[in-house]
């Protein structure tokens, strides 16, 4: 199967809610991310992407890795995705200012249980929700 290189964070609030999105024309939540751009270092591509997506500037300073992971692709039929992952505590000011942008349709704030209720990338619910810190 073809595998497509991402960047995904785990963006959180410190009080034990993750951000989750959707991306429009999709069903599946995950994590806020994207392919890097040729050449681009994936912890760069996450700082970009979260600007993209979100509205959000965060310094690339602030990522704690998280490791890589494989799953099923979420969107893509027949793929699996290769992801590098990174935990961001965000402050309530950015949590506050979170605004869906781009391709992003849909961004909750949940916690782990809620999360679960949703349909959910193969990548969050295998490997990234057990890493979001309590």
């Amino acid at each position: 199967m073809p595998t497509i290189v991402v960047a995904a964070g785990v963006l959180h609030d410190g009080a034990g809610r993750l951000l989750l999105v959707r991306k429009r024309g999709t069903e599946a939540f995950m994590q806020p991310g994207g392919k890097p751009d040729g050449g681009e270092a994936p912890d760069v591509a996450l700082v970009r992407e979260v600007t993209e997506e979100l509205g959000l500037t965060i310094a690339v300073d602030r990522l704690e890795p998280l490791g890589t992971f494989s799953a099923e692709a979420a969107n893509e039929p027949d793929h699996h995705v290769l992801a590098h992952a990174w935990t961001v505590l965000l402050t309530t000011q950015e949590v506050d200012a979170v605004a869906p942008a781009a391709e992003i349709e849909q961004a909750v704030w949940v916690t782990v249980a809620e999360a679960r209720t949703l349909p959910l990338a193969p990548l969050t619910a295998i490997h990234l929700l057990p890493l979001v810190p309590a």
